[in-house]
Order: C-alpha cells, then structure tokens, then sequence
C-alpha cells in the first residue's frame, strides 16, 4: 500500500505546504544559519589577506558581527513573512526574498559603518561608504541567488524522490493479502445465515478498509488510522479467533495528530501473517502509541519464531517502504526500526509531529 504525493507544482503556481525556504521560525534552522554566516565570514576574510601575521582578528570580527545581524534579521524576517510568502507564486515569493535580503544588506552595511565611526574604530572618510555599499551588495546578490538556487534545486529533488518512490510503491496500493480477502469472504458467508448483522458489520469493516487502501493518499488523522486498524483487527479476530490476541496501549492523544495513510496497517498485517498464523497456541500482538509532545512513537510486538527464516525476508520489503514513505513526509529524524529477540519481534517506528497551540480534546483508548 502506497500513498500518491500532491502534484508538484511549477514555478508559477502557489507554493503551498511544500515551499522551498526553509523554515526559520526552527531554531534549528536558525541555529545552521548562523554556523553558515561565520563560515561566510571566514571565507570573505581569506579572499582578502595576504598575509597571516598578523592575523586580522579585528577585520574578521566586523564581518562576522555584519553578517550575524543579516542572518538573524533575515531569519526573524523571513519567519514572520512566511505565510503570506507561502501564498504567493514561487517565482515571485523568490523574487521577494531576493529582495528584502538586499534590502537588510543595505541597511545594515549604513548601520555598520554609522556605529564605527561613532566608537571612532574608522575615521570619516576611512571608507567609501558607496564602494562598501555596492561590495556589499554585489556578494549578497550572488550569495543570495546560489542559496536560493540551491533551495528550489533541494526541493525539486525532494519531489523526484518522492515520485520514484509512489511508482515503487503503486503496485502496493489497495494491496491486501488475497488469503485475507478470501477468508473474509468465507467469514461473511458463514455469518449469513448464523449472525446477519455481524455479517454486516463485517462486511462494512473490509469496504472501508478497501476505500481507504485505494484513496490512500498524504497525511490522515492518527485517530482515523488507528480506526482503521481496529476494523481490520476486528476481521482478523473473526477468522483467528482466540488464537489472537490484542493488547492496545493508546494513551491520551491530542487531536490533530497526523500520520501518512496506511502506516500502521502493513504492519500489523506482518504482525499476524509471521506471528499469530504460525503460533500453535494463542498469540498476543501489543500495540503502544505515545505522543511526547515533539515526537509520536508507535511500537508493534508479536511473537517471534527464530527457525522459521523467511519470517524475516518477509518483512523487509513492508519495512523499507514504510521507512521510505516516513522520510519523504518527516525527513531524516522520522525512524523505523525492527529487531527480534529469542521469541519476540518489535517493530518501532516514531517521527516528529509538533502540534499549533490549540485547546485539544483527548482521544479514548
């Protein structure tokens, strides 16, 4: 099962969620801004010694103190601009950008030699102000127009990754084990005539659990997941009877916690296909959702049986693309690990969700 990312857009149209400037309202992207403009620093120094002794550490401190205020007014900036940047066209929001960057280079090249000649570190007429002021503005151009440059060619390649991974993924969507689809129908049929609104019910429970594997697309709510994984469980149970057992740990989440659509699914389908099916008794599958507030875990365990090999194998190809379908929505910091121990396997899976200060109603376990 798969989800089908959002058309990239052009460079004419609205950028959307998926806007090329990062976002520095983060500090952690502010933090990386910061490291960058010293870097720039010590660079621009570089360009113009011709001699290391003695060191300029007084050159080096004027540019690092004019870049420093560039970066954070531009981060602060930037921050607060954001929404409505994320409205405009891209190449206008870039042409903006372009812009105000120049704007807060000017400005602080004027304040900048305004504040050495009042602590009297520069004499009037030390420096021409207009040759600075162009210097300063040509650099900043050219850095401003490879950084920009350097953001829509990230994103591009984001969405490139993210297409190749849907065509991997595509023969995956509205994929269900034929086994289940078949037990489910024999499920249905033995019910008739014993239980007809348990037949029903199954009935609806495998339709919605249909409709969404083949709507599945971007983000779902985590409770309408987790909904979704009770039906299919209430299916499995149908079949597997006291053989299965479930163990839910949900603690109280917030609403507005979001997922991408059939995460949790494939997995417990794994769960029960390698660890409840094989067991000879009953088995019990443990799933544990947690929120950290920064940060949503989920971890799966079942039963682990070490001569049967292929338990393994088959896991992996569900695993990589999950893992896969996690990083293209949450980056690096979302994971997906899996080990198994003398007779049990655990599934972890976790990303970074950070909710917007709202008033948020608990969701029941």
């Amino acid at each position: 099962m798969s989800e089908t990312p959002r058309p990239a857009p052009d460079a004419n149209t609205p950028a959307g969620d998926d806007f090329f400037l990062p976002d520095f309202c983060n500090m952690e992207a502010v933090l990386k801004l910061l490291v960058v403009s010293q870097l720039l620093a010590v660079f621009l120094l570089m360009t113009e010694m011709v001699t290391l002794s003695p060191f300029p550490w007084v050159a080096l401190g004027l540019k690092s103190l004019l870049l420093s205020w560039v970066a954070m007014s531009s981060a602060g900036l930037f921050c607060a601009l954001r929404p409505q940047l994320m409205k405009m066209r891209r190449s206008y929001a870039a042409f903006v950008i372009f812009f105000l960057f120049l704007a807060l280079v000017a400005f602080f090249t004027f304040l900048a030699e305004g504040v050495l000649l009042f602590l009297n570190i520069r004499q009037p007429g030390e420096v021409k102000l207009l040759l600075a002021l162009v210097r300063n503005l040509v650099m900043g151009g050219i850095i401003a127009g490879l950084v920009l440059r350097y953001f829509f060619l990230q994103e591009q390649l984001l969405r490139r990754q993210r297409t190749e991974l849907t065509a991997r993924l595509q023969a995956l969507q509205a994929r269900i084990r034929p086994h289940f689809l078949f037990n489910s129908m024999n499920i249905i049929a033995s019910l008739i005539s014993v239980d007809p609104d348990l037949a029903e019910e199954v009935v609806e429970d495998l339709s919605t659990l249909f409709r969404a594997s083949l709507k599945a697309e971007g983000e779902v709510p985590l409770a309408d997941e987790l909904s979704l994984c009770e039906r299919y469980l209430n299916i499995e149970k149908l079949r597997l009877g006291s053989r299965l057992n479930l163990d839910w740990r949900v603690e109280n989440l917030p609403l507005g916690l979001r997922i991408p659509a059939l995460t949790l699914q494939p997995l417990l389908e794994n769960a029960i296909y390698h660890g409840v099916e094989p067991a000879s008794g009953p088995a019990t599958v443990t799933i544990l959702v947690t929120w950290t507030g920064q940060e949503v875990t989920i971890v799966i365990t079942n039963p682990y049986y070490p001569d049967r090999r292929s338990q393994h194998k088959g896991n992996r190809m569900a695993l990589g693309n999950i893992r896969e379908r996690l990083r293209a929505h949450y980056g690096e910091k979302a994971k997906l690990q899996s080990q198994a121990t003398e007779n049990l396997y655990t599934t972890y899976l976790s990303y970074p969700f950070a909710l917007v200060p709202q008033v948020a109603k608990p969701l029941q376990e």
